[in-house]
């Protein structure tokens, strides 16, 4: 399904009944990332997964993009659709959206999960992403694909489950390029982790050990920022800890909902 919001169309789909759990997924990726969460949530939420501005079947307009332009295309969604007030789950550039969202319209948040992601990036952390734009714009995306692989998780997986890693290869490749640029010109930029007390909502923050992009030392500072926060921290994972540790990031998930919902 799609809905036109804050200029672009939005691709979304709606499971379930309940209380809404809205989910965000990480760069590169979309609304599928989400499969194995949305089948353990659905038969007591309603959960709503939507495509990013830039990824997917959503709308990808030429340009830089910002987490407050993405902010306010999840507002317009759910303004779309109805809802007034949602548990919020993003992971990576997700997570990062989540955070803006729940300090630009709070009302509308009743619980927010950021998994392996940042409130902040250091400076020096800038150039890295112009050079990616760059690799992008000259070769595509195809070298992003596995080195993407190798941050994402840890080598054992990789091995192990090759479905996974074909999964997400094709979810990489389909990503429009300025789509994915857009989003890059956003990330780096992120720097909320001083505001973060402002957040007043329940908070689950969620990191896999192994982590190289968004460590362990990121997730406790942005759980040290929010008053009413918890950790959990997964063994055996990298970045995407929700596809690798599914059954134990879908327990500490549902934990958490079932005592805030």
């Amino acid at each position: 399904m799609k809905l036109t919001a804050n200029s672009i169309d939005i691709h979304y789909t709606i499971e379930g009944d309940g209380s809404v759990v809205t989910m965000s997924h990480a760069l590169g990726c979309n609304l599928s990332l989400w499969d194995e969460q949305a089948q353990a949530l659905s038969a007591r939420y309603r959960v709503l997964r939507y495509d990013t501005r830039g990824h997917g079947q959503t709308s990808a307009p030429p340009g830089a993009y910002s987490l407050e332009q993405m902010a306010d295309d999840l507002h317009g969604l759910l303004t779309g659709l109805g809802v007034t007030a949602t548990h919020f789950l993003g992971i990576s550039m997700g997570g990062m959206i989540g955070q803006i969202f729940a300090l630009k319209y709070p009302s509308m948040v009743r619980s927010l999960i950021l998994s392996s992601t940042t409130s902040r990036y250091p400076a020096a952390a800038r150039s890295a992403w112009a050079e990616r734009i760059r690799a992008i714009e000259t070769k595509g995306m195809e070298p992003l694909v596995e080195p993407a692989l190798e941050r994402w998780f840890t080598a054992p997986f990789r091995v192990r489950r090759q479905d996974v890693m074909d999964s997400v290869r094709a979810m990489i490749r389909s990503t429009p390029p300025q789509g994915y640029i857009g989003c890059c010109h956003a990330i780096p930029a992120i720097d909320v982790t001083d505001r973060l007390g402002e957040v007043r909502c329940p908070a689950l923050v969620i990191s896999g050990k192994e982590d190289p992009g968004t460590p362990v030392a990121m997730a406790r500072e942005i759980c040290a920022a929010i008053p009413s926060s918890e950790l959990a921290i997964l063994p055996s994972a990298s970045h995407l800890c929700n596809l690798e540790q599914p059954e134990t990031f879908n327990r500490s998930l549902l934990g958490f909902l079932d005592k805030v919902a």
